[in-house]
């Protein structure tokens, strides 16, 4: 078994059973505890695990949130993957909205320089990326930022978006399952993505395969609000095929 195969399984073992023990999990696939206990660092690193004393405790069970340069240092060649594949949803003309988040950013910089739109964001790190680009106009939503997320929240944005009409959506989730749909971990971010859906014709998420199977506080969708999920190869086909069979159309790139 790969170590990239080999951690998968530790982390669905951790989430099916809230954590995990590093003797154990040595006997159960015969490698030394020093190597389970990288599989572990490598877990934590990519921000879906904590470390505690003998194991590792699932990151959604602690409510544990990683900031947006942790998130963005993990999964770069998935996320660059699926922010080129979203280039092919973006629109000749007209409005899209870009949801805040690490894969969001990519898809950002992606974005040709001479595509005239109008682009609707809520996070200033991509209102001060795009706003640089003279063929793009850029919306800034306001409110309280979130110093973990940079996304701004609250009735500073949720207010304006009652008001405007988008042709895409491009979405970031923390989480994605078919039981609970789309969460994050903070209900004000909820509420933002709840209303930046609603006011779009047609919603893409952008995410990691590490996003399936994890569930979150707060739940601001559902699979069938969703119109098109971006991801990467790493998620399995058994996995994809099931998210089809509930109505989402799944694209890994």
């Amino acid at each position: 078994m790969y170590a990239e195969e080999r951690q998968r399984e530790i982390l669905l073992l951790a989430r099916a059973d809230g954590r995990v023990d590093v003797v154990a999990l040595a006997a159960q696939y015969g490698v030394t505890t020093e190597t389970v206990r990288r599989d572990l660092t490598v877990l934590e690193r990519a921000g879906q695990v904590r470390r505690v004393h003998g194991g590792a405790i699932p990151v959604e069970r602690l409510g544990f949130e990683p900031t947006l340069s942790v998130r963005d240092a993990v999964m770069t060649a998935e996320k660059e993957r699926i922010a080129k594949a979203a280039l092919a949803e973006l629109p000749e003309e007209g409005a899209i909205l870009l949801d805040a988040g690490s894969t969001t950013h990519r898809f950002a910089e992606a974005i040709p320089a001479d595509r005239e739109l109008i682009v609707v964001v809520n996070s200033p790190p991509l209102a001060v990326l795009l706003a640089a680009r003279p063929a793009l106009t850029v919306i800034m939503i306001g409110g309280r930022v979130r110093g973990r997320t940079m996304a701004a929240v609250d009735d500073g944005g949720l207010q304006p978006l009652d008001r405007l009409h988008v042709d895409v959506a491009f979405m970031a989730t923390n989480g994605l399952s078919t039981e609970r749909g789309l969460t994050t971990p903070d209900p004000a971010e909820a509420s933002m993505k709840r209303a930046m859906m609603a006011c779009a014709r047609r919603t893409v998420l952008l995410a990691d395969h590490t996003k399936v199977g994890n569930d979150y506080l707060a739940r601001f969708g559902a699979i069938d609000d969703v119109d098109l999920f971006l991801t990467d190869s790493g998620l399995d086909r058994a996995t994809a095929d099931d998210l089809q069979l509930h109505g989402l159309r799944v694209v890994r790139a």
